[in-house]
């Protein structure tokens, strides 16, 4: 027996438990501190009523011998796929249902549609960059390059045409950054894969924050990117299924090395390695694209909307520069008087009892950056913007 060495190259995965432990010990010391965390990315609103409604028929359903289902199609059910394309045909995107892949969420498939290449590929990833497109590949001892997102690019970099790579990471909106690629951007990433005969991972977790119509919600508004591109996208954020788990990945049928469809490929492999979705979940997440489903969920969306507004009025009354706020969930600032991000993270703890991410464990560029979430209470997220002017002005 021996152990896949590739993991002795992971960093200790310690951002979110160091930000844990400081805020534990710091609580710990100070029992009377109100803590405000706009930190995790995690939804607190409720599931919408239509779909707890489907969920509880669904159990129903499961409590008789005429309409239990046990093992399901591992693709997704075709009334979820159908509901799915039929969204995507409202934002100008045409897919088959056969393109559509039902998933435990976006996260999973991003690391699982690996096994579909090879393990000398090239991969390029942002900088800053979720974690999980980097530990991925290093457990499977890819070559990894990082493209260059900074405060000059607005952290939307374009393609370098020297740069070589195979697999390309994409996250719009981002996480972490908030920031989104327009049209032309897109345009340019989809161009560049072509060139190099390049597929791109495109990370669409977070397009239901989008509102402006000169955005792209799915990288598919692309032309030509059904021939280099696979999109993932989840219920964990427009539909808030974080701990219910269900999302969605797009293999297109045009996707192919001349030889081999990726499309089948990845039929193959989740056909093999996954038992699929549960059918009560998989009706749940079909009644949030129901017009009373669709119209709950926006007003959660207008909810976590309205706390971005508020974060990044604050922002713009202190001349703090940041992306993010518009379009998106997240609002990544640079930290205000040249501090660097764990520094700051410990001040406003410290003075104003407010949690937020250090941009440091998302990456080198990350190391003078922050981020916050509107995914908080809102009347908390008020509170929190206060204390944080206060601060900040204190400085």
């Amino acid at each position: 027996m021996q152990l896949n060495k590739n993991y002795q190259n992971l960093e200790e995965s310690y951002l979110f438990s160091t930000v844990a432990r400081k805020t534990r010990e710091f609580s710990a010391a100070h029992p009377e501190a109100d803590i405000i965390k706009l930190s995790i990315g995690d939804v607190t609103l409720p599931l919408a009523p239509a779909v707890i409604s489907a969920m509880h028929a669904a159990v129903d359903e499961q409590a008789a011998q005429a309409t239990f289902h046990g093992y399901g199609p591992e693709q997704g059910y075709d009334f979820l796929k159908e509901s799915i394309r039929d969204y995507y045909a409202g934002h100008g995107v045409t897919l088959a249902a056969d393109e559509i892949f039902i998933s435990d969420g976006a996260k999973s498939d991003l690391g699982n549609i690996l096994d579909l290449f090879a393990q000398d590929n090239t991969v390029l990833v942002p900088d800053p960059v979720y974690p999980v497109y980097v530990d991925t590949n290093t457990m499977a001892g890819r070559r990894i390059l990082f493209m260059d997102a900074n405060e000059t690019n607005g952290f939307l970099p374009l393609p370098d045409p020297s740069v070589k790579a195979d697999l390309i990471y994409l996250c719009s909106p981002n996480n972490p950054t908030g920031a989104a690629y327009d049209r032309a951007g897109l345009k340019a990433w989809v161009q560049y894969a072509k060139a190099q005969g390049a597929v791109i991972l495109f990370d669409a977790a977070y397009e239901c924050f989008i509102q402006d119509e000169n955005l792209p919600r799915s990288i598919y508004e692309i032309e030509g990117a059904k021939e280099c591109a696979i999109e993932f996208c989840s219920f964990s954020k427009m539909a808030g299924f974080t701990g219910t788990r269900c999302g969605w990945t797009v293999v297109p049928e045009a996707l192919t090395d001349g030889e081999q469809s990726v499309n089948k490929m990845w039929l193959r492999r989740q056909t093999t390695k996954f038992n699929g979705v549960p059918y009560v979940v998989q009706r749940g997440a079909a009644a949030a694209f129901t017009p009373e489903g669709q119209a709950q969920i926006q007003m959660a969306l207008d909810y976590y909307r309205e706390n971005a507004r508020v974060l990044s009025e604050m922002l713009d009354e202190l001349g703090v520069w940041y992306t993010g706020g518009k379009n998106s969930p997240y609002l990544w600032l640079r930290c205000p008087s040249e501090m660097d991000a764990w520094r700051f993270f410990d001040y406003l703890l410290e003075n104003a009892h407010v949690v937020g991410t250090p941009g440091a464990g998302f990456g080198r560029n990350g190391s003078f950056f922050f981020r916050l979430t509107a995914f908080g209470d809102q009347q908390r997220t008020r509170e929190a913007a206060e204390r944080f002017k206060q601060c900040v002005r204190a400085l």
